[in-house]
């Protein structure tokens, strides 16, 4: 046996007890996104809730001028000449702030609610690079494969995406909403691994 080949093995050897806690990586995920995420996103979505009791229909000025940052400039900052489409869009987006971090906190539909944030963060990357300038600026875009892992947009979004690709890839995971309300559906359990071809 050759020297790599030993050092596979005993890798392997290392790591079996380890590689046992696979199916604790979606609950693991869904922690760690309540844990770092979900603080951000709900606070991010109460800032664009409009006043009174149904502030959750009718977005502050704030929640136009995040989304929509151009057209609102290009307005004078005044809703009332913007459309129904940027309406629908903002209300939508607050919404998906609350609702698809909640749903993965709970394990709901989490393969669902994870593809949705991805989309969400997809979104909000773009809006941030493109609506707020951040294009412009090196060090808010970041780089990968440079020694400063703190540039905003490519750095720390790309490690969310991996934690909600996990989830979309694994499922909700043995504690989670799917597992009880959903137990013989396939999204309730880890994807079945592919036959090689």
């Amino acid at each position: 046996m050759f020297l790599p080949d030993r050092l596979v093995a005993t890798g392997d050897r290392l790591a079996a007890p380890v590689s046992r806690l696979d199916t604790h990586l979606p609950t693991l995920a869904r922690f760690v996104f309540a844990a770092v995420l979900l603080p951000y996103f709900w606070a991010s979505g109460a800032t664009k809730l409009g006043d009174g009791l149904f502030g959750f229909l009718q977005p502050s000025l704030g929640a136009y001028a995040q989304i929509f940052p151009k057209a609102m400039e290009a307005v004078g900052y005044d809703v009332s000449q913007l459309t129904i489409y940027h309406w629908a869009v903002v209300t939508a987006g607050t919404w998906a702030e609350f609702l698809l971090p909640l749903a993965i906190v709970l394990g709901l539909l989490t393969r669902l609610a994870a593809l949705g944030m991805i989309g969400f963060v997809t979104l909000q990357s773009l809006t941030d690079l493109y609506g707020h300038g951040g294009i412009e600026h090196a060090e808010t875009l970041g780089a990968w494969f440079d020694r400063a892992p703190d540039g905003v947009i490519l750095d720390q979004r790309a490690f969310w995406v991996f934690v909600l690709i996990l989830l979309v890839v694994k499922g909700g995971g043995a504690l989670s909403l799917d597992r009880l309300l959903f137990r013989n559906a396939p999204s309730a359990r880890p994807a079945a691994p592919q036959p090689a071809p």
